[in-house]
C-alpha cells in the first residue's frame, strides 16, 4: 500500500481513520467542572488513557504498520519507545501478522515492559534514555533488515494520531483550544493538521514538561534542535529533539507553547485521580497542568488530552504524594525538642488539637548539630489544604516549637 504523503494532508487523516475503524473506538470525552471553574468556561478532559494498549499511540503504530508491503512485514518491525510507543506497536504487530522487537531504556517502567512482552513482541532493555534506546533500534534494523517503526517522526504515524483531532471536533464542535502533551510532536501536529482544516481558528496549545523544553529551544532558532533533558517523572514526553515533520507542522500552527514544572505535573496526576476518577500517567496529564498553572488564559471550551494513563503502580504511590504536597495536603517538618518525657507527646497534641493528622514519625538524637538533652523530630502531617497549612505553621511557631519546614 502506497505511504501517506510525508507533508500530511487531512485526506490522509481520513484515510488512517478507515483503517483505524476496527481496530480502535472513540475515546470519551468528560466534562470537568473544577477544571471548568479553573478556566472560566467549560472543559472537558478527552480519555485517550482508555484507549487499547492504555495510550494514544495505538493509532499511529497500527496505520504505519498497516501500509507496510508484504515484503516488508515479513521481515518484522523494530521500534524504540519509553513505554506507550512500544505497546502501541506490539499491539498492532501482532492483529497485523508481523513480528516485532521493541528496544526500551533500561530504566523504562516494569509495567509498560510487562506489557509490551505480553502483546508480543520481544522487549531489548539497553541505554540510560529514549535517544539510546532509539539509536540501538535503528543499528537493529540496519543489521536484520526489521522496518523501523519512529515513534513520531513519520507521516504515517501523523496521520494515525490526528484521528484524535477529528473524535474532538465530532464530539465537541464548540471547542477553541486543545491541550496537547508534546514529546516529538506527533500527536499535536496530526491533531492540528486534522481539527484545523475543519475550523481554522481552533487553538492547538502544546505542553512540554519544563525538564525538558525541545519545542522551545527549536522555536527560538527556527529548526529541531536537541536540549539537554533534567529528571522528570513525565517520562512518556522525555523527548531531546522535536520530530521534523511534527515541527515544520507546529511552527506555524501551534498557537503557543506551555512548559509545566513537576509540582504542576503532581498536582494535575492528582486532579485526574480524585476529581475526574481517570489514572493518568505523568505525561497524560500535562495538558490538565497547564490549565492548572495558568488558570484563566485558555480560550473555553477547552479539551485537555489525557493521552496515556500507563503508570507503574510504585510510582504512582510516590507521586500521589508529590501531589498531595503540591496541593498543600502535606506538610513536612523537623522540629528540635527538648530530649525528656512528654515532649513528643507535647508536639502531638498540639497539632491533634489544629486537625494536623501525622503520617510519619522519626527522631534523631546523635547529629553533631544537636545539644545532647536536645531531639530533633521529623513530622509528615496530612492538612486539608494550602490555608490549613498556613494555620499550622503559624500557630506552630507561635507557640515556641523550632521547626524547618520542607
Amino acid at each position: 500500500m502506497a505511504s501517506i504523503s510525508p507533508s500530511v494532508q487531512p485526506d490522509d487523516i481520513v484515510a488512517a481513520r478507515e483503517l483505524l475503524s476496527d481496530v480502535i473506538s472513540p475515546t470519551p470525552l468528560l466534562y470537568s467542572r473544577v477544571l471548568s471553574e479553573e478556566a472560566g468556561g467549560p472543559v472537558y478532559l478527552k480519555c485517550e488513557n482508555l484507549q487499547r494498549t492504555g495510550s494514544f499511540k495505538v493509532r499511529g503504530g497500527y496505520v504505519r504498520i498497516a501500509r507496510l508491503s508484504d515484503a516488508e512485514r515479513a521481515r518484522g518491525v523494530v521500534a524504540a519507545s519509553m513505554g506507550n510507543h512500544a505497546q502501541g506497536v506490539a499491539f498492532a504487530a501482532g492483529l497485523l501478522g508481523t513480528r516485532a522487537t521493541v528496544v526500551m531504556p533500561e530504566r523504562a517502567p516494569l509495567p509498560k515492559v510487562e506489557a509490551t512482552r505480553g502483546y508480543g513482541a520481544s522487549v531489548v532493555l539497553t541505554g540510560a534514555s529514549v535517544e539510546d534506546a532509539l539509536e540501538s533500534a535503528l543499528d537493529f534494523a540496519a543489521r536484520t533488515g526489521s522496518v523501523f517503526i519512529h515513534p513520531f517522526d513519520h507521516a504515517d504515524v501523523l496521520a494515525g494520531q490526528g484521528t484524535l483531532g477529528f473524535e474532538i471536533i465530532e464530539q465537541c464542535p464548540q471547542v477553541r483550544t486543545i491541550l496537547v502533551p508534546v514529546g516529538g510532536g506527533g500527536l499535536a501536529a496530526g491533531i492540528a493538521v486534522a481539527v484545523q482544516s475543519l475550523d481554522p481558528s481552533v487553538r492547538v496549545v502544546g505542553v512540554q514538561a519544563e525538564a525538558v523544553p525541545a519545542f522551545r529551544a527549536s522555536l527560538a532558532v527556527g529548526h529541531p534542535v536537541q536540549v539537554l533533558a533534567q529528571p522528570t517523572m513525565a517520562d512518556g514526553i522525555a523527548v531531546q529533539r522535536p520530530g521534523d515533520i511534527a515541527f515544520g507542522i507546529l511552527a506555524s500552527r501551534a498557537d503557543r507553547f506551555v512548559f509545566v514544572s513537576e509540582a504542576a505535573l503532581a498536582r494535575a496526576l492528582l486532579l485526574c485521580l480524585e476529581r475526574a476518577k481517570q489514572v493518568v500517567e505523568p505525561s497524560g496529564a500535562a495538558g490538565v497542568a497547564a490549565l492548572l498553572s495558568h488558570p484563566g488564559e485558555f480560550e473555553p471550551p477547552v479539551v485537555a488530552v489525557l493521552s496515556g494513563g500507563n503508570i507503574d503502580p510504585l510510582l504512582l504511590s510516590k507521586l500521589l504524594r508529590h501531589g498531595l504536597s503540591a496541593a498543600g495536603r502535606y506538610l513536612g517538618f523537623r522540629c528540635r525538642l527538648p530530649d525528656h518525657p512528654g515532649s513528643l507527646a507535647g508536639l502531638l497534641g498540639d497539632l491533634a488539637s489544629l486537625g494536623a493528622n501525622v503520617i510519619e514519625v522519626s527522631h534523631e538524637r546523635l547529629a553533631p548539630s544537636l545539644l545532647v538533652d536536645e531531639v530533633e523530630v521529623m513530622l509528615q502531617v496530612e492538612t486539608r489544604g494550602p490555608e490549613h497549612c498556613e494555620d499550622v505553621k503559624a500557630k506552630l511557631r507561635a507557640a515556641g516549637y523550632a521547626i524547618v519546614f520542607s
